[in-house]
């Protein structure tokens, strides 16, 4: 009658040379039972089958020493890549798991030596639960280091559009951030306060959870979101605005996708320089509301927003709205005073004030708008006056 030792050592034997089998076997089973698996690119399915195989042979080198402890997950899975853990779940590991033990289950009596069929089931469940184990570490020490480069990649992807750096890999970069690119885009500017790691990762999901997509930098003591979506930024960008550090937050101009945001970044960031000169600016306060103060900080974009949206404009539309506005800035924003100088009605100057917001946009009986219109005014006749 055979010993303990001859039917471990028979056994070990037909394990070693049932290993084709049980993997062949595995993977027919994977194909049957599991149809994520079979909708897996060809690439992904080629890395499981790698799996399963180092997964049944690393089984079978244990099983030649069980007093040793199992080989753990890490080096089953040095056989693929580590983005397959992006491809694949905790939760399907698993099931690769499970399945690995039912195949080898269910050959048991073929390749176990006669009365050693127990032992190798106990063995294979011992095993598969170390291996369970050991998968969840791996994932967890995956899901570490892809935050880490995660937070890395959005920085950069943050600086670059800071920079106005919109080259062709800025798609595929936020892409793999989990950016969707639907709708349109809107970056906000303010002082970052005292935020930890995870209070940027809560409002990461506060504004991905008001907006859609949204991407946060930090930079010194300024904060970066970059909002995207289909709803109303403005009101998404509101709903964060408390996340900022203290003092004046700051919207750029709505732009029509990623590759547009350093537009709306450089409005943000220009604003965000400038506010200091509107104390009681609004929190937060859209960039365009800026344009005077930005254009006092050397903003050119803010000046061609001016001269493109008022100056022109009123030169355009004739009947003395330019000479009207003018004569109404320069003489203390009086009726009276710019009726006597323009020798007409005071009504007439009202009426054309009118035409004038109509025109603009921006009322000039109303002091801050009035303010603006003045500066439009000025930057408009240097402009006129560079071109002669």
């Amino acid at each position: 009658m055979a010993t303990t030792a001859q039917r471990d050592t028979h056994t070990l034997r037909r394990l070693h040379d049932g290993t084709g089998l049980l993997s062949a076997a595995a993977m027919r089973k994977l194909d049957e039972s599991l149809p994520w698996y079979r909708a897996l690119p060809a690439e992904d399915r080629s890395w499981v089958g790698l799996v399963v195989q180092a997964g049944i042979s690393s089984f079978t080198s244990w099983f030649s020493d069980p007093a040793t402890p199992p080989h753990g997950a890490g080096e089953i899975f040095a056989a693929a890549p580590p983005e397959l853990t992006r491809s694949i779940s905790l939760q399907q590991t698993l099931q690769l798991v499970r399945v690995i033990v039912e195949v080898v289950e269910d050959h048991s009596d073929r390749l176990a030596a006669p009365g050693s069929e127990r032992d190798l089931r106990e063995a294979v469940l011992r095993y598969s639960r170390e291996v369970a184990f050991s998968a969840a570490e791996v994932y967890a020490r995956a899901a570490e280091v892809r935050g880490a480069w995660d937070a890395r990649l959005e920085a950069l992807v943050v600086d670059a559009l800071v920079r106005g750096d919109a080259d062709d890999a800025l798609r595929s970069r936020v892409a793999a951030l989990g950016w969707t690119g639907t709708g349109s885009v809107l970056v906000m500017a303010g002082t970052s306060g005292l935020l930890d790691e995870a209070q940027v990762g809560e409002l990461r999901r506060t504004a991905r959870r008001a907006a859609g997509d949204a991407l946060v930098g930090i930079q010194g003591d300024r904060l970066v979101v970059v909002l995207g979506g289909e709803g109303d930024l403005r009101e998404a960008a509101a709903g964060i605005v408390d996340r900022f550090g203290p003092g004046p937050v700051v919207l750029g101009p709505s732009v029509g996708s990623i590759t547009d945001a350093g537009r709306s970044a450089a409005a943000a960031l220009a604003g965000l320089s400038a506010v200091a000169a509107w104390p009681s600016a609004p929190r937060p306060v859209h960039a365009d509301d800026l344009l005077p103060e930005r254009v006092l900080i050397g903003d050119a974009a803010a000046r061609r927003r001016l001269v493109e949206q008022a100056y022109e404009p009123l030169a355009a539309a004739g009947g003395s709205l330019l000479e009207t506005l003018a004569a109404h800035v320069e003489h203390g924003r009086s009726l009276e005073a710019a009726a006597r100088v323009l020798y007409v009605h005071p009504n007439t100057v009202r009426y054309r004030l009118r035409k004038v917001t109509e025109v603009t946009g921006w009322d000039p009986l109303d002091a801050r708008e009035s303010f603006v219109l003045a500066i439009a005014l000025a930057v408009g006749r240097l402009e006129a006056a560079r071109t002669l």
